[in-house]
């Protein structure tokens, strides 16, 4: 950003203490509009915005790490964070969230669009994965698997796993949509029904998706996420009762 778009740029005002994160997320892109800032243009630092906006840093940096999984923006280490398309408050995309309150029918409705997205996923991780998206998978898997055999379940861990073959897709979308589902989604890692047991059948089958995608087997990987997901939907009517 030039020193004179610095000095016209318009002013941020502080914001009220309601939902920080989706108020800094409308906020930042109401001044990307504004400010008439460009593809390249760079942000102002995480510092300047939470001092702008009244807000923590950290509130800022999980704000602009939603910008960075839905392609809006990039952060270049030691340089600051840049602006990959412009956008306004009407075109940043509300969260979807499911219409109940009941946890079982909450689960069910994202499971099922959960079910479409990650079986798709895991057929294209095998078809266009390549060797560092597979050092990433395992590595992930390792933590997963460790975290598990000493607590007997795993929660950001098994996240983490499936997020590495949302990336191994090389297709983008697939990040974006679960970004906009995040808080949906989450709620199958937050020990639902206050069971840490839930979905513990499904552990083995995370090495065998891996070795399927690892095997470039797009059959093999369709299965095992049915079958890690069939698992997870007992669970839920099980533990429902």
């Amino acid at each position: 950003m030039t020193k004179g778009t610095e000095r016209n740029r318009p002013r941020i005002d502080p914001l009220m203490p309601l939902d920080r994160v989706q108020q800094v997320a409308e906020a930042m892109a109401d001044f990307i509009e504004r400010g008439n800032l460009k593809k390249g243009d760079r942000l102002p630092t995480e510092r300047e915005l939470g001092a702008a906006l009244g807000v923590g840093r950290s509130t800022v940096r999980e704000v602009i790490g939603r910008f960075q999984a839905l392609g809006i923006v990039e952060s270049r280490q030691g340089s600051g964070t840049y602006l990959l398309q412009p956008i306004s408050s009407r075109t940043v995309s509300m969260p979807l969230l499911v219409g109940t309150s009941n946890l079982r029918d909450a689960l069910l409705q994202t499971l099922e669009v959960r079910r479409g997205l990650e079986i798709e996923a895991s057929v294209v991780a095998a078809r266009r994965r390549d060797g560092d998206d597979l050092v990433t998978i395992e590595t992930r898997l390792d933590a997963m698997e460790q975290v598990h055999l000493a607590k007997g379940s795993s929660g950001v861990e098994d996240l983490a796993f499936h997020l590495a073959i949302y990336d191994a897709t090389h297709n983008p979308l697939f990040r974006q949509l679960l970004e906009q589902m995040r808080e949906a989604f989450e709620r199958f890692w937050d020990k639902p029904f206050d069971r840490p047991d839930f979905a513990r059948r499904s552990f083995p089958f995370h090495r065998k998706l891996f070795n399927a995608i690892r095997a470039g087997d797009a059959e093999a990987a369709r299965h095992e996420t049915i079958e890690i997901l069939t698992i997870v939907e007992e669970d839920i009517k099980e533990m429902s009762k």
